[in-house]
């Protein structure tokens, strides 16, 4: 069975809404769109395309369907070409844009889709796409996680755990890699269960 990837770009307070651009995401008057621009450095490029080696499908919500769709088709080189020949699968009502090829919507049920999707595909990946991540992460729909996260703090924004998600174990696993502007690559993997709790007054007498 295959696996549901989850790529995202997040300041240290959780926010990753809009890091592309100004005009990616506005919604509830977020004014730092594009803040991602000025923290990039070859490192994280090279993290990101080493990240998507191995990837056969792309699962996107349906605003970065559309950022995608007006970009990738137009652009040339490694990144370009690799999407431009993936199956792409959208969670959205509405129709597609027909320019951009092997795109297709997500079943309506989202739950039965993302398993299907698992049966046909090896390395599935969501990359942006934060208000359907949001069902994901609720829905336990993701078997990693990756965070680019930036050292900045930005206070306003659309959070990666925000609405719905759901106590949830994760494992690291890799060490966690800084890039020269301070961005750190965390990979997780996704657990079964529920955190456990415990008391520190008994780990203290037995340490």
């Amino acid at each position: 069975m295959g696996l549901i990837h989850i790529d995202l770009f997040t300041t240290l307070d959780g926010v990753a809404q809009a890091p592309g651009g100004p005009d990616e995401d506005t919604e509830n008057d977020f004014a730092f769109g594009g803040w991602q621009a000025p923290l990039i450095d070859p490192v994280v490029g090279a993290q990101i395309w080493e990240g998507m080696q191995g990837m056969d499908a792309l699962l996107l919500g349906r605003r970065t369907y559309d950022i995608f769709a007006a970009y990738w088709p137009n652009q040339q080189g490694d990144i370009a070409d690799l999407f431009n020949r993936l199956p792409k699968y959208v969670a959205s009502r509405h129709a597609l844009n027909p320019a951009w090829a092997r795109s297709s919507l997500l079943g309506e049920n989202t739950v039965d889709a993302v398993h299907e999707l698992k049966q046909r595909h090896d390395e599935v990946h969501v990359i942006g796409s934060l208000d359907f991540v949001q069902t994901l992460l609720a829905e336990k729909l993701f078997d990693r996680l990756t965070l680019w996260v930036h050292p900045i703090v930005l206070g306003e924004g659309k959070k990666i755990f925000e609405y719905g998600t759901v106590p949830t174990n994760l494992r690291l696993l890799e060490p966690v890699v800084a890039s020269p502007k301070g961005s750190l690559l965390v990979r997780y993997e996704r657990l079964d269960g529920t955190p456990a709790v415990g008391d520190m007054d008994v780990v203290d007498r037995e340490h």
